[in-house]
């Protein structure tokens, strides 16, 4: 008889009561939350809600005034973005922020700049490159066109292309199926189940479209005004009443339905 043994799963990341301001504005209060090493979570909640700000504090861009960060055990609340990025973590932000007058692949490169520095991880940087256009084809044989001339698609594809190839343990992503085509949101979709399963990748997901989120994450919370109000399985939160009266829409199809 053969014995399996399950490895317990690591918490990867724990937030645990952090509050961030704007000035005087008061974005995030008291907010905790994990994630493990592995899943997807989602989170939830209108415009203003906080989750940008969220995303924000973990990279190191909008810094948190109190409270702490943990990744794999080690506080990063004081850490730059850029050894926020070395430890592990990479943020696609919202709107496709890429560098337009410059070409597909010099974009992916900047991706990988913090690894350029000796022949060893030029070599890691390639196989990440490949791993990238295996992910998103249409970027190889568009890697020497200029990135302002892509599609919102192609542009969102090397948004993830690009935080792909710093080589993120945990990938935040803010908004990826924003303005784009249904067919065009569902294969990135698609790509992010594909980066959890395949890749092993942990992911901390804000997408507007709350039940295509949901479908996807293992976990999720809700945000509403800066602090965290909801939190549960993603079954558990598709079923709430409270969570599909204010942000499912018994009457919205989902988004590969369309």
């Amino acid at each position: 008889m053969a014995i399996f043994i399950s490895r317990k799963l690591k918490t990867m990341l724990k937030i645990k009561n952090i509050n961030t301001y704007y000035g005087q504005v008061h974005a995030l209060k008291n907010v905790s939350l994990h994630l493990t090493e592995g899943e997807i979570v989602t989170l939830i909640g209108a415009n203003g809600a906080g989750k940008t700000t969220l995303l924000n504090s973990l990279s190191g861009i909008v810094p948190s005034r109190s409270g702490q960060i943990l990744f794999n055990d080690t506080p990063i609340n004081d850490l730059y973005a850029h050894q926020i990025v070395k430890m592990g973590i990479s943020q696609v932000p919202e709107g496709r922020q890429v560098f337009k007058p410059l070409s597909v692949e010099d974009n992916l490169e900047l991706g990988a700049y913090l690894y350029n520095r000796k022949r060893a991880d030029k070599t890691e940087t390639k196989k990440t490159g490949e791993m990238v256009y295996g992910l998103f084809p249409i970027l190889k044989e568009r890697r020497k066109q200029l990135a302002g001339t892509l599609s919102g698609g192609e542009l969102q594809m090397l948004s993830i292309g690009r935080a792909l190839m710093a080589r993120p343990k945990l990938l935040l992503l803010d908004e990826p199926s924003m303005g784009l085509a249904p067919m065009v949101a569902q294969e990135i979709f698609q790509v992010i189940g594909n980066l959890s399963r395949e890749k092993k990748t942990t992911i901390l997901l804000v997408e507007q479209n709350a039940r295509a989120a949901l479908k996807l994450a293992n976990r999720g919370y809700v945000l509403e005004t800066g602090r965290l109000i909801l939190e549960g399985t993603a079954a558990s939160l598709l079923e709430n009443k409270e969570v599909q009266r204010a942000y499912l829409g018994k009457d919205k199809k989902e988004i590969w339905e369309r």
